[in-house]
């Protein structure tokens, strides 16, 4: 029975890929995290996600800035969420 070691590495791979793909977005993450008023939409929803995991006031009135100028209203949304959530960990 060989099925063990090839059952490993294809766990391996795939736990590798994962942890790979986990350090790719977060510095995507880091990268982008200044760009909540780009002219960029994929830009400014991987700048929401950085922000959404940090709840501070001031990130808190910065959201409230971005969704007083945001057009799109699927982003607005995804602001909206990310701003009460932020509130609520505040409180």
């Amino acid at each position: 029975m060989r099925h063990s070691g090839t059952g490993a590495l294809a766990a391996t791979g795939f736990i590798g890929g994962v942890l790979l793909g986990l350090v790719v977005w977060n510095g995507q993450l880091q990268r982008h995290r200044g760009d909540l008023f780009s002219s960029r939409p994929v830009r400014r929803w991987v700048a929401l996600s950085y922000l959404g995991t940090r709840p501070t006031i001031e990130n808190c009135r910065l959201l409230r800035d971005y969704l007083a100028w945001e057009r799109r209203p699927s982003l607005k949304r995804r602001g909206e969420i990310m701003l009460r959530r932020m509130e609520q960990v505040l409180e």
